[in-house]
């Protein structure tokens, strides 16, 4: 079976799957580009609002093609973090449906996703220095930021794996789920609900929280996208529903 990255829409909740069961879901170039031009494809379609990334069952992502990635230049790694990069940078609402191995670059697939749910037999392994690799891709970065300095090095420079519970004990997965597709798309589904233009700017916004360095900062961001989303017909609609539910029930006290 050729490798290949589908779309499913479900709830206004985009369900990538990358598909490559035999070699395990192994990103090499051609499914870096095929996630790519996936997300693209997701991000142009005014009727999604939010994405889900999975693995063909038994795997989430294997890490990277090895064939490939022991002649690969520069270049040629840029191309296979394409792929888990165009999710990093999606401007949806993502979560990560890691249903079972995350290695290397699998690691790094999830990693990219504002949230991550994992199924019981999900286990993360950076396995990087273990075949003589420099971590790459942004992997030290996305890594740091979700679990801390300390628990990083644990599973990069030490070399320690995590199971689906140790995983969500450290933080780097939400929670653990039994279908943990399905609770993706559940998730998922909540923020696709939302009006889009306000989950992007929500999502942005997060992000500049993340690196500013004072509140007073993020402040200013705030203040600038809450006065124009109240302007918005749906957020006055909305609005105008609570304020007439709130009158509703001081009436029948």
């Amino acid at each position: 079976m050729a490798a290949d990255v589908r779309t499913e829409i479900r709830d206004r909740v985009a369900v990538i799957t990358v598909s490559d069961p035999a070699r395990r879901n192994a990103m090499n170039l051609e499914i870096a580009a095929k996630l790519v031009k996936a997300v693209d494809a997701v991000v142009a379609d005014e009727n999604v609002g939010a994405l889900v990334v999975t693995g063909e069952d038994p795997a989430f992502c294997a890490g990277a093609d090895l064939a490939q990635l022991a002649a690969a230049e520069p270049e040629t790694l840029r191309s296979v973090y394409s792929g888990f990069l165009a999710i990093a940078d999606c401007p949806l609402p993502t979560v990560a449906a890691v249903n079972g191995a995350a290695v290397g670059a699998g690691m790094n697939l999830a990693l990219a996703c504002d949230v991550r749910l994992a199924g019981p037999t999900a286990k993360f392994d950076s396995r990087f220095l273990q075949i003589g690799l420099h971590p790459g891709g942004g992997y030290t970065w996305m890594l740091t930021r979700a679990v801390g300095v300390q628990r990083a090095a644990a599973l990069s420079l030490f070399g320690e794996a995590a199971d689906a519970a140790e995983a969500e004990r450290i933080g780097l997965v939400h929670r653990v789920v039994d279908d943990v597709k399905e609770a993706a798309v559940a998730m998922a589904a909540k923020a696709a609900a939302a009006p889009r233009e306000l989950a992007i700017a929500t999502k942005a916004t997060l992000r500049s929280a993340a690196v500013l360095d004072t509140q007073a900062e993020v402040l200013e961001i705030e203040v600038a996208r809450q006065a124009d989303s109240i302007r918005s017909p749906k957020a006055q609609e909305l609005i105008a529903q609570l304020r007439a539910r709130i009158s509703s029930k001081s009436s029948a006290r």
